[in-house]
């Protein structure tokens, strides 16, 4: 692990470490998370407030319903959520999973 690049040893775990990605994503692959996990988990690592979220989502009470699975993102809420804070479109438009 310790190899230095432009060494055949450098060489070496660079192919191992090619490898060892491409395994890991055919037989573990990981699943963006749902768009609400996605949401609250940028909330829970103190990047977003509910405050912020109504300049995208609307009133208090729509952040509520969305982040309380009783309303779906919309495309434009979607837009503003990726295009204001950067949270990443695969996680907004994941599939919700059956609860």
């Amino acid at each position: 692990m310790h190899a230095r690049p432009n060494t055949p040893e450098g060489a070496e775990l660079e192919v191992l470490s090619v490898l060892v990605e491409k395994y890991e994503d055919e037989r573990t692959p990981i699943d963006p998370p749902e768009p609400i996990d996605a949401l609250r988990f940028r909330i829970e690592q103190g990047e977003l407030d509910r405050k912020q979220l109504e300049s995208v989502l609307g009133s208090r009470s729509r952040v509520s319903e969305i982040l309380n699975r009783k309303r779906p993102l919309t495309l434009e809420m979607i837009r503003g959520l990726f295009l204001r804070f950067g949270i990443p479109l695969e996680s907004l438009v994941g599939v919700p999973r059956a609860r």
